[in-house]
């Protein structure tokens, strides 16, 4: 059996300037705080003597590799990404970063942001744009039906408001 994994499809290149400020704070992070933190910790661990069964000096090393791993993801991610700051001048219609309101045929509200697959977060309601939802809401205008095939079934929704940053079409 073999370990080959093919490559993951990259996501859009788009990003909102929250997004970015978000990544380059954890490579940041991650650069000047955690790594210099586990640095000496590994120095600390290769002191006391075999290293074969020294679990400090082992687990140090590990985390080393996925920190030095991940600013590597993320510089090379943040250098292709495109930040998106301006307004569209539509606002009656759903681009990227807008929020945008949803209602079913139930009567039940939904609210989402449309970012990039980067900054995506269920939980503070961020759709990434790759997302079969967001990409059947972009372009849409202000009333229009929005279908989305999922595994139940087709869902309907309708665009009930839309706003960029702080205005808001309703």
């Amino acid at each position: 059996m073999s370990r080959y994994r093919p490559p993951r499809a990259k996501g859009s290149c788009y990003i909102t300037p929250e997004g970015e400020r978000r990544l380059r704070e954890e490579v940041r992070e991650l650069w000047k705080v955690e790594r210099p933190k586990v640095t000496a910790s590994v120095h600390e661990a290769a002191k006391n003597g075999d290293r074969s069964e020294n679990g400090d000096y082992i687990y140090g090393k590990r985390r080393l590799r996925e920190i030095d791993s991940r600013v590597r993801f993320l510089t090379k991610r943040l250098e292709e990404l495109t930040v998106v700051n301006d307004i569209p001048a539509n606002q009656n219609k759903v681009f990227f970063g807008a929020w945008v309101t949803l209602e079913d045929d139930d009567g039940s509200e939904y609210e989402y942001r449309i970012v990039g697959p980067d900054e995506f977060d269920l939980s503070q309601n961020k759709l990434s744009m790759d997302s079969p939802l967001a990409r059947a809401m972009l372009g849409k205008l202000l009333e229009d039906e929005v279908k989305v095939t999922t595994p139940k079934g087709e869902t309907v929704y309708y665009v009930t408001a839309i706003r960029y940053g702080s205005s808001a079409v309703d």
